[in-house]
């Protein structure tokens, strides 16, 4: 990996259905809706952000063994993407509503970090 250009966190939640996976896409949602990487081609003058950029997302959630990379990094629309797992996030009282697909009351919240390398 090249040099950092980019720090970003985002926050997901998942209200209903206790889903790490859910929580943490809309988590790298929220950092990449922060985010503007013009200065790759504006100013650094990159031509191919595909094949020249690399994106490291790192989502912190209550279960991370549960994290499927690849729906991960489908949120991250250019770029080499490697995603990491590690335990954090927050676990929290809900409501417990079936026909919402809850297993339980819980309300899952999950935390991403991006790092854009040049």
């Amino acid at each position: 990996m090249g040099k950092r250009f980019v720090l970003e966190f985002g926050l997901g939640v998942d209200l209903h259905g206790q889903d790490v996976n859910e929580a943490a896409k809309k988590a790298v949602k929220d950092a990449v809706s922060q985010s503007c990487l013009c200065g790759l081609s504006e100013v650094l003058g990159i031509k191919d952000i595909d094949n020249e950029v690399d994106i490291c997302a790192t989502v912190a959630v209550s279960r991370p063994e549960e994290i499927i990379p690849e729906e991960i990094a489908a949120c991250l629309p250019v770029g080499r993407v490697t995603v990491k797992a590690v335990q954090g996030g927050m676990r929290v009282s809900g409501m417990y509503f079936p026909k919402f697909g809850d297993s339980d009351e819980s309300v899952e919240a999950a935390v991403a970090f991006i790092e854009v390398f040049v």
